[in-house]
């Protein structure tokens, strides 16, 4: 049944520039009567969605894509204008979304399909039915790649989406539910939810929601969890990381620096999977120190619609004056900044901190933006030590010209992704999730599409058959 709980007080979402300040677009909550009537559309769409065919979901996530192409200059600069990412890492992620879309239009089917048991008890057949309304609590980081990895392999599954986005990106929220309903995705099978996070909750507990799929932190996750927990509902999370970028002995330094600065500074460093603990076998660590430094030193801030600007600002001025709060509270603990440091209304210096002490934000909390914590280390054992001493376990990367070693070290990482001689990345055809505080499930891929879908067997036995 729906959700007979009292909602609170709706006010209003403001999209606002961090670069500058201004108030781009202001847009007034959904009233709790807006919120019934999107449930009650979602379900609706549902009974008819899920008899369409595979073919058919296929063309309109084809269409989604295409229209993303062509649309690319104008969708980055929506979601650089409103949350401060450099337009140069905004192109590439409209194109992931194109990917996404594509690769499920592609392979949805095909993994989808029926698997035949055959076995001494007898035959089964599994099959894989859509159960309905997935409700995607999406970030402000990505504002279209979060949304997509949920809309389109479940879209292609045959369930039906609503998107509760942050609330500080709803104009790329509004561009995203824009973009698949001109794709020919029909009313209710994905539907935007303009919504503060105090008003999000409610709809977890209305009985025709089936899933939740959140990506945050790991205090909203928590939340999110307990929340679906009571209602039996089916969760993914995908929360916070400190991910381990180890660099061996035997790294090439040219290579491994460049991946370093991707890592640490695309999106201005707001990305759970960035490198964000840079642990160095001594024998290497002055050096790439210094070339760190010096690297971090000579980048000026700017306007991220700007090609040239060295780095842009992080989502908000808020964002900012907490990650200053964290910086400021581990120096008074005992860190060391080599690098950085200082913030300007959104901006915060891209930062280089050591002498991490045990217990500090530095050590214990997610620091989301261009901040990078050096841990030196003795040797491989103690390098593997240190990154799986963490809370966390989202990704990580391992940094070596032997690539045997580097595998064998990624085996050895608590996490549920492990790189080698490159960043924990996100790819269409390769499943993302975490282990420990980073959450559970897995998105994209095969594993994605098959986290919301009824794994069904059948089985047929003559009148006979005795059990």
């Amino acid at each position: 049944m729906p959700s007979t709980l009292e909602a609170p007080p709706r006010g209003s979402l403001k999209s606002v520039n961090p670069y500058n300040g201004d108030v781009l677009k202001t847009y007034e909550e959904m009233t709790p009567k807006a919120v019934e009537a999107a449930i009650a559309a979602a379900q609706e769409a549902f009974l008819s969605w899920r008899e369409t065919s595979f073919a058919h979901r296929a063309g309109i996530l084809r269409k989604v894509a295409k229209l993303m192409c062509e649309r690319r200059e104008e969708l980055a600069t929506i979601m650089t204008k409103e949350m401060g990412k450099k337009i140069g890492d905004a192109r590439p992620e409209i194109d992931l979304c194109a990917t996404i879309f594509d690769y499920y239009a592609d392979e949805g089917e095909k993994i989808l399909a029926p698997k035949e048991y055959n076995t001494k008890e007898g035959k089964g057949t599994l099959i894989n039915q859509p159960t309905g309304i997935v409700y995607g609590i999406q970030p402000w980081n990505f504002p279209f790649y979060q949304p997509s990895r949920v809309a389109a392999p479940q879209l292609m599954a045959g369930n039906v989406v609503l998107t509760k986005h942050a609330s500080n990106v709803p104009q790329s929220a509004e561009a995203f539910d824009n973009i698949l309903k001109e794709a020919g995705v029909p009313e209710g099978v994905h539907t935007n939810l303009q919504l503060s996070a105090r008003n999000a909750g409610t709809i977890i507990d209305d009985d025709r929601v089936q899933g939740v799929a959140f990506t945050g932190s790991n205090k909203g996750g928590a939340a999110v969890g307990e929340q679906a927990g009571r209602n039996v509902k089916k969760t993914v999370m995908e929360l916070g990381g400190v991910d381990p970028f180890i660099v061996l002995e035997d790294a090439d330094m040219d290579v491994t620096l460049e991946r370093f600065k991707f890592g640490k500074l695309h999106a201005t460093g707001q990305i759970c999977i960035a490198a964000k603990r840079i642990i160095l076998v001594e024998s290497i660590a002055q050096e790439f120190l210094d070339r760190a430094i010096k690297m971090f030193a000579d980048l000026e801030p700017g306007d991220p619609l700007d090609e040239n600007s060295g780095y842009g600002p992080v989502c908000t001025e808020k964002a900012a004056i907490d990650l200053e709060r964290q910086i400021d509270e581990s120096v008074k603990a005992g860190a060391k900044i080599l690098v950085g440091g200082n913030r300007d209304g959104a901006f915060i210096e891209p930062t280089i901190m050591t002498n991490i002490p045990k217990g500090s934000p530095a050590d214990v909390e997610e620091l989301f933006g261009p901040v990078a914590l050096i841990r030196i280390v003795k040797d491989e054992e103690e390098a593997i030590r240190v990154a799986n001493d963490s809370d966390f376990g989202l990704g990580g990367s391992v940094h070596t010209n032997d690539l045997e070693r580097g595998r064998r070290i990624a085996e050895r990482i608590e996490s549920g992704t492990c790189f080698v001689n490159q960043i924990s990345w996100t790819y269409a055809s390769m499943p993302m999730g975490g282990v420990k505080k980073s959450g559970y499930g897995r998105e994209l891929a095969d594993l994605g599409i098959m986290e919301f879908v009824n794994q069904k067997l059948i089985c047929v036995f003559d009148k006979d058959h005795v059990i």
